[in-house]
């Protein structure tokens, strides 16, 4: 059985909140006055925010769940769990509820999360204070932007389930290509360590065959009430945080952003991939610190103007670059 003691930088209690019959993982770390919610995306966990959660639980009270199939939580076959966009929204919105977390929150999405924490906030949209984005979407894929050829595979074919649920492949090739710098290996077995057996890797195949790109699937009312609840954060404070060497959520999606969130707070890292918070980690935290700073509850009021900048981890070696 795969437990917590087994991972590096991750000292923390995990908790079980009981879904139905399923064991869904969270931390819940730190008891400050303000809530940050983490939500992650396939096929990682909330292994991925390990460094988020040390930084900020001495000033907040962190929540990252593990999405059922993913992490410590239960991994449930298709007879046991629905694995849709709605259960995932569902989830979340029921553990907030157990934990009695209804104001004040600071939302932090990363890939799969991008949805699933939206698809939160656009049902409570007064809940949600600040929003932190990193490399992920809320809405279906921009203008012109074809779907990337290696999800296609994964999605559409045999093929591409025997080989996520026989031989790891999605959670092994996301390890090994989401950083520009190999992993360590520890990392790198952290990160697919959930995903042990056939069973076990239901869900990050399931993800997949879930991503919503037109009428008739499964998912796609879902996600457009998503997407239309991003009007509800016009004028929420959010800082955009994004891995350039990312070839899933790329420039597109980077673009969408700004353009869905004008007044959004944008930085982007020349040499970081998906997995952004693997190599860039220190970077992120120093400018979520100064947001945050920045964007006191008290006064984060509907209209604040808010900058809009774009940046470069290599800022303090050279000059800013502003062509992503």
């Amino acid at each position: 059985m795969v437990t917590a003691a087994a991972f590096p930088d991750y000292p923390f209690t995990g908790h079980f909140f009981d879904r139905r019959g399923l064991r869904l993982h969270y931390l819940d770390e730190g008891n400050g006055p303000e809530t940050m919610v983490m939500v992650h995306g396939n096929p990682s966990w909330s292994f991925l925010y390990r460094r988020l959660v040390s930084a900020f639980r001495d000033t907040f009270r962190v929540i990252v769940p593990d999405h059922i199939g993913c992490g410590l939580s239960d991994k449930p076959g298709d007879d046991r769990y629905d694995y849709r966009l709605r259960s995932r929204i569902d989830d979340l919105e029921a553990l907030l509820a157990d934990r009695g977390i209804e104001r004040d929150i600071t939302l932090v999405v990363h890939d799969w999360g991008g949805p699933i924490g939206f698809g939160y906030a656009a049902r409570h949209p007064e809940r949600i204070r600040r929003l932190v984005i990193f490399n992920t979407a809320a809405f279906g894929l921009p203008a012109g932007k074809p779907f990337p050829w290696p999800l296609w595979m994964f999605r559409h074919s045999a093929l591409g389930e025997w080989a996520t649920r026989g031989a790891n492949a999605f959670a092994r090739i996301t390890a090994l290509t989401s950083t520009a710098v190999p992993l360590p290996p520890a990392v790198h077995d952290a990160f697919i360590a959930p995903y042990d057996s056939w069973e076990n890797r239901i869900a990050t195949i399931r993800f997949v065959q879930d991503i919503p790109l037109a009428p008739g699937d499964p998912s796609w009312e879902d996600l457009q009430a998503v997407e239309r609840g991003l009007d509800h954060f016009q004028h929420t404070p959010a800082l955009l945080c994004w891995g350039r060497r990312d070839f899933i959520f790329d420039r597109a999606f980077f673009l969408e952003w700004r353009r869905r969130l004008p007044r959004v707070e944008a930085h982007s890292f020349r040499q970081a991939g998906h997995y952004l918070l693997e190599e860039v980690h220190q970077e992120v935290i120093t400018l979520m610190r100064d947001f945050l700073a920045r964007h006191p509850l008290g006064a984060a009021a509907p209209g604040q103007s808010v900058s809009h900048r774009d940046s470069d981890a290599q800022a303090a070696r050279g000059p800013r670059d502003h062509g992503f």
